[in-house]
């Protein structure tokens, strides 16, 4: 690591040379693989950026010129060589940094990133604002190729024609993006690439056409000459998309030759108007595990440095792949059934159904929006779409939750993974909301399980209602204990259960929380306290038979869900209480009213006092 060490920010990179800035891209190459071997992290995308990242700081002056990241998941880097260096080993750790770009943690993280396809919109918004203030400064985007196909980036897109200002836009094109990159955007990337014999005949015909005397032509040769330029662009289709958005398009170059790159930038640098450079890299490059299992080597665990191969730890499935097998094996049975996801058939478990069940299998790009109204055209005629999308992500589509499928009616089945606090990628990925705001859509039914052998009876559930929407969520955690895998129970809708008896006070309880839960109340006997513990397992509808009745029996009401305490299961319980004029007591215990900061699922649920500890004081001490 000798230059690497020297190396506390990117004004110590332009003392470098071509050669040695090759060789701080080997090592820093090294490094995230020594220190992701051990934590974890996202090792593929960022393995990738390294001599693109040491290009545009070679060139630009960051932070005073804008460097924003989509993302975020390819700026390890970054982070790297703007002093954070030494701070690597704690990335995605409680008290660590950041997976992501985050502004709080660095002059040099321009805008804030986790979800994909934002670059675009905020760097012309940066862009804007400097020419409104009368400021000079480069304006750079990072956008990669998968990110093009949410629907945001393609409205930036149009809007940066629109408006011209002085930006340019890296594409940064590894055929990727978590899975492997679907739709017309990809396969378009794709004929970019293939056909580079056209840039030097492009730019030899433009150079003659641009010296034709057009003023003392005749109409009919002006009018000849515009239509050979029109033909030969429309030989140069791959480009045109581009061109006709407003850009000067650029490329596609080998995205690991640094001197390239810096010799492209350098060009670029004082040229008007939003310019893209089209940048081919290599997802995992210079790791031959990570190059050849780039879907699994986008985000894992720690992993053996030597093969590549996961730690893996003992211990029952994770709720992602319950739900996979259940799908798979529902789908066995009825032909009907389809899977949806937007870029994640692997993280929610859908990889299996993929490989068996290939013309059912639809993954839409990073575009929920797309894929919610998507499944409630399929359903129109009968078919039984499964959209499984993470709980943060499917935030993006709310518009058409609301209005194409719950107005309508329109029977999706939507399986939220990623529930609740989800650990390392922190509050861009929590999934805190999802209960409250899918709780205030009329004809929306939504359940959380307790364990697995409920999870996959809610799946069951989800498949046979055909009155509406019907949503499941579940955590990024391994269940409880291994599912027994009897047959199928379709668990009446609206319908809680009881646990445990008391007289002191009744804990409701929500998914993740039920167990715990029961724990607490049964630790609590033992200092004289008798609680019972209810599996609020519907949301809504709630059983507000079985919560009249617990009105009429309890004094004390504890409501525990891993969800925010604004407008979630508490708050529907407190409303339905408001209205039998309830004078007994309330406790409402969930995730607090912020955002929760990066770190191990366990230490999390500890911060905000969602561990059996924590629950044990806040009931106690509401008791008291």
């Amino acid at each position: 690591m000798a230059i690497l060490e020297n190396v506390d920010s990117p004004k110590d990179l332009k003392k470098l040379s071509f050669e040695e800035l090759e060789q701080l891209a080997e090592e820093i190459r090294k490094y995230m693989i020594d220190v992701l071997s051990e934590i974890g992290g996202h090792i593929a995308p960022n393995l990738g950026a390294v001599e693109l990242t040491l290009a545009l700081h070679y060139v630009f002056d960051s932070p005073k010129d804008k460097i924003i990241w989509d993302v975020g998941h390819q700026a390890y880097p970054h982070k790297i060589i703007t002093g954070r260096r030494d701070l690597l080993p704690t990335i995605r750790q409680y008290g660590g940094i950041s997976g992501f770009t985050k502004r709080d943690e660095s002059p040099h993280d321009i805008f804030g990133a986790g979800h994909a396809s934002t670059s675009l919109s905020a760097a012309l918004g940066v862009a804007t604002a400097r020419d409104l203030l009368k400021e000079k400064f480069h304006v750079i985007a990072v956008i990669g190729d998968g990110a093009l196909t949410g629907g945001m980036a393609l409205e930036a897109l149009n809007n940066i024609g629109h408006l011209k200002k002085d930006m340019i836009v890296i594409l940064n094109d590894n055929e990727m993006s978590i899975a492997e990159n679907v739709g017309a955007v990809s396969n378009h990337l794709s004929k970019l690439v293939s056909t580079p014999a056209y840039y030097k005949f492009k730019e030899e015909l433009w150079e003659l056409l641009g010296k034709l005397p057009s003023e003392k032509l005749s109409k009919r040769a002006q009018l000849l000459a515009r239509k050979l330029k029109e033909g030969l662009k429309n030989l140069a289709i791959p480009t045109i998309v581009f061109e006709e958005f407003g850009f000067e398009y650029i490329g596609p170059l080998y995205g690991h030759d640094i001197k390239l790159l810096i010799n492209t930038l350098n060009r670029v640098k004082k040229a008007k108007g939003p310019i893209l450079i089209h940048v081919l890299t290599k997802k995992g490059k210079g790791y031959r595990p990570a190059e050849e299992k780039t879907e699994l080597f986008h985000g894992l665990g720690p992993f053996d440095r030597e093969t590549g191969e996961p730690v893996k730890k003992p211990g029952p499935p994770r709720y992602t792949r319950i739900f996979g097998d259940t799908v798979v094996e529902l789908a066995e049975k009825d032909d009907k059934i389809v899977a949806i996801t937007a870029a994640m058939p692997l993280g929610t478990g859908l990889d299996r159904f993929r490989e068996k069940f290939p013309k059912r299998f639809f993954d839409v790009g990073i575009a929920e929006q797309h894929a919610v109204t998507f499944a409630g055209g399929l359903s129109l005629l009968g078919i039984k779409p499964f959209v499984a999308i993470y709980s943060t992500f499917l935030q993006r589509a709310y518009d058409q939750i609301i209005h194409d499928i719950a107005l309508q009616k329109l029977p999706v089945k939507f399986f939220l993974d990623r529930g609740g606090l989800v650990g390392e990628d922190g509050p861009t990925h929590h999934g805190a909301f999802d209960l409250s705001y899918l709780r205030l859509i009329p004809n929306m039914v939504i359940m959380a399980p307790k364990d697995a052998d409920e999870f996959r009876n809610m799946i069951y559930t989800a498949y046979r209602y055909e009155e509406g929407p019907i949503a499941v969520r579940y955590p990024r955690d391994r269940v409880p204990r291994e599912p027994e895998k009897d047959d199928f129970r379709e668990i009446p809708l609206g319908t809680w259960e009881v646990l445990r008896e008391g007289k002191d006070a009744v804990i409701l309880a929500v998914g993740t929380m039920v167990l715990p839960s029961l724990k607490v109340a049964e630790d609590l006997s033992g200092s004289g306290l008798d609680i019972g513990v209810v599996n609020a397992r519907f949301i809504k509808p709630m059983d507000t038979e079985m919560l009249e009745e617990i009105a009429r029996r309890y004094e004390n009401i504890v409501t525990v869900e891993e969800n925010t305490v604004i407008g979630g299961f508490g708050s529907g319980v407190l409303e339905f209480l408001a209205t039998l004029n309830y004078s007994g007591r309330v406790k409402i215990i969930g995730i607090p009213d912020r955002f929760i900061e990066h770190g191990n699922r366990k230490k999390l649920l500890e911060v905000v006092g969602l561990d059996e500890r924590g629950l044990k004081e806040k009931i106690l001490d509401f008791l008291k």
